[in-house]
């Protein structure tokens, strides 16, 4: 588990203009670089999600919508997906104190710390009740996600099992090469959850499908 404290997404683009509350939209070409064309939350790329239009910008704090200036700072690129399951959801004050929430990739670090990734399933799991709380109201466990992020592991095994040519430095064959260009555009790689964690969480995984079992056997 890592322990860092510094977020995942660094601003770096914060425009000079002020976004009014029907302008919102137009932070999108900030939010593209910032977030490196991927979204806030599965950290899926543009060019996966669907290009372009398949992507939106999202109010991390749904309550500030109304505003008649929209901060910069509660602007985030998400997937259609993303964003259509987070919808305006919002804890409550109550469960806040318990640390329901969602989590903030710009002031926070996220996976590797709240979140992280089965290396079987490739499933994403929260460890902790934000992270839960995120991974579940993000729908980050979409089979499309999760494909995605199989496939990726897959590439890479690939890749880190090809021998690098040192002539003249190191390189990697043209087939190697295309792709390390195809990998880069997938879903980063994710820390394994593992040790008691993943015991736990296997545990967990087995109850619930016995639970099922039991269940559709009842008349």
């Amino acid at each position: 588990m890592s322990n860092s404290t510094n977020p995942r997404v660094v601003r770096k683009h914060t425009p000079q203009k002020v976004f009014r509350k029907t302008q919102f939209r137009e932070a999108w070409d900030f939010l593209a670089l910032d977030f490196e064309n991927r979204c806030a939350y599965s950290m899926q790329h543009t060019q996966l999600a669907g290009g372009k239009k398949c992507m939106e910008v999202d109010h991390f704090n749904p309550h500030k919508k109304q505003n008649k200036i929209q901060e910069y700072e509660n602007l985030f690129l998400a997937t259609r997906h993303c964003n259509g399951a987070k919808r305006d959801r919002w804890p409550s004050n109550k469960h806040r104190k318990l640390g329901v929430r969602f989590l903030n990739c710009c002031e926070e670090l996220d996976y590797g710390l709240h979140i992280f990734e089965d290396p079987d399933t490739h499933e994403v799991v929260g460890v902790t009740p934000a992270g839960k709380y995120h991974v579940r109201n993000c729908d980050l466990n979409a089979d499309h996600l999760v494909k995605e992020r199989a496939d990726r592991a897959k590439i890479w095994g690939i890749l880190e099992s090809i021998p690098v040519r040192l002539n003249k430095g190191w390189s990697l064959p043209p087939q190697a090469s295309a792709l390390k260009d195809i990998v880069t555009r997938m879903i980063p790689k994710i820390a394994y959850l593992s040790g008691k964690d993943l015991e736990q969480y296997r545990a967990q995984q087995l109850s619930s499908a016995k639970l099922l079992t039991n269940g559709s056997a009842l008349p």
